[in-house]
C-alpha cells in the first residue's frame, strides 16, 4: 500500500516570528522588501533588483504559493506583524522529498538586518523543519566573504562540511567560492536535549 503523501504545513509561529508559505495579496509587501534592501541584498542575492512593479511581485509570490501547494519548492516569507522582514525556504536542491535533505536559503531586509533577526529565524526554522517536517538533513551554504551569514549558520550548531570552489556566482557575477554547512536531525535533537537538562 502506498504511503500517505505528506502535506506540508502552512505556517510556523516562533516568538515574534511568524513564518508562513506565501499567499496571493502579498506581492506588495515583498515589491517593498526586496527593492528597498537592494544594496544589502545584491551582493550575495543574484535575484535582487533595484526596480521592480508590484504586479511583478504579486506573479513571483502566486508562483510561489503554487510550487509549495505542488510540493515542488517551499519558499517561506517571516514576518513580524504586518511587516515582511525577510524570506527563506527550504528548498529541495538534490532529489524529492523522499531524500529528507532540504537546503536553507535566508534572506534579512537591510531595515531589520544586524539585531540577530537572521539568528533567530534559522533556529526557528530548524525547530520547524526537524518537529513538522520529515526533514533528516538540512543544509546552509553562502559565499565564503559573507561574514554575516557565516555567523548566522555556526551560531546555530551547524557544521561547516566543506567549501565548493568558484561553485556559484555573486550578484556582480564574479564567480566565488562557497562554504557548505549542514546539521542532522540526530545532531539538533541532541542539542536540545542538552539545553533542556542545563
Amino acid at each position: 500500500m502506498p504511503s500517505e503523501p505528506f502535506l506540508a504545513p502552512l505556517e510556523h509561529s516562533s516568538g515574534e516570528l511568524l513564518i508562513r508559505a506565501y499567499r496571493p495579496g502579498d506581492g506588495p509587501a515583498l515589491q517593498r522588501a526586496t527593492v528597498a534592501s537592494y544594496r544589502h541584498l545584491r551582493p550575495w542575492m543574484r535575484w535582487a533588483r533595484a526596480e521592480q512593479s508590484v504586479e511583478e511581485a504579486e506573479a513571483i509570490c502566486r508562483r510561489f504559493a503554487g510550487r509549495y501547494l505542488l510540493g515542488e519548492d517551499f519558499v517561506l516569507s517571516i514576518w513580524i506583524g504586518d511587516e515582511l522582514v525577510g524570506g527563506s525556504g527550504y528548498h529541495l536542491r538534490y532529489g524529492s522529498m523522499a531524500a529528507g535533505s532540504a537546503e536553507i536559503g535566508l534572506w534579512i531586509s537591510a531595515a531589520r538586518a544586524g539585531a540577530g533577526l537572521g539568528t533567530r529565524a534559522l533556529a526557528a526554522l530548524l525547530a520547524w523543519g526537524f518537529t513538522a517536517w520529515p526533514w533528516q538533513r538540512l543544509f546552509w551554504q553562502c559565499d565564503t566573504r559573507n561574514h554575516a551569514s557565516i555567523r548566522v549558520a555556526e551560531k546555530n550548531g551547524l557544521i561547516r562540511e566543506g567549501t565548493l570552489r568558484a561553485a556559484s556566482v555573486d550578484g556582480a557575477g564574479v564567480h566565488c567560492d562557497t562554504h557548505l554547512y549542514a546539521i542532522l536531525r540526530s545532531e539538533w535533537e541532541h542539542r536540545v536535549s542538552l539545553r533542556e537538562r542545563s
